[in-house]
């Protein structure tokens, strides 16, 4: 029997899990985003948590928290993004986490920036569903200008 993969809302408990998790030296090459030092960390995630436009979840795996998924507005755009803690990559946890977020994220069309590199998370988006619709410049100075891919998922929720 497969370990369920469960969304619920997230919790400032959840925080010092995340902090840990994007400090990983692998995971941010491959996100191409640094780790944020503690204080900015926490600043950031305050005003994720106190912005109801955001929809964030908690992604749980076996019961711990292995990482979050979220939907944002930004220039327009519906964006999602995701972050499976190091440790459980390899498990098809980011796959199953998306296929759930987007049942209860009805805006569409909904967009992913990914690294160009980072093929799982390719992998993971065109799995369900999105498209690749372009390569664009970066969205921020922090990607040190890697190569993004513009991915869409179109249609109804």
């Amino acid at each position: 029997m497969a370990i369920a993969v469960v969304l619920r809302e997230v919790t400032e408990s959840d925080l010092p899990v995340f902090f840990e998790q994007q400090k990983d030296p692998d995971a941010c090459r491959m996100a191409a985003f640094p780790a944020r030092e503690r204080e900015a960390f926490f600043t950031h995630w305050a005003k994720i948590l106190g912005d109801r436009s955001i929809r964030k979840q908690t992604i749980l795996y076996g019961g711990e928290v292995v990482g979050h998924v979220v939907c944002f507005e930004r220039e327009g755009l519906h964006e999602v993004g995701y972050w499976i803690g190091k440790a459980h990559w390899g498990n098809g946890i980011a796959t199953r986490a998306l296929t759930r977020f987007l049942t209860l994220v009805k805006e569409r069309p909904l967009h992913a920036y990914v690294a160009r590199h980072n093929i799982a998370s390719l992998r993971v988006l065109e799995k369900c569903g999105f498209q690749p619709r372009e390569d664009v410049k970066p969205m921020s100075p922090h990607v040190d200008g890697v190569p993004e891919v513009l991915l869409e998922l179109e249609g109804d929720a």
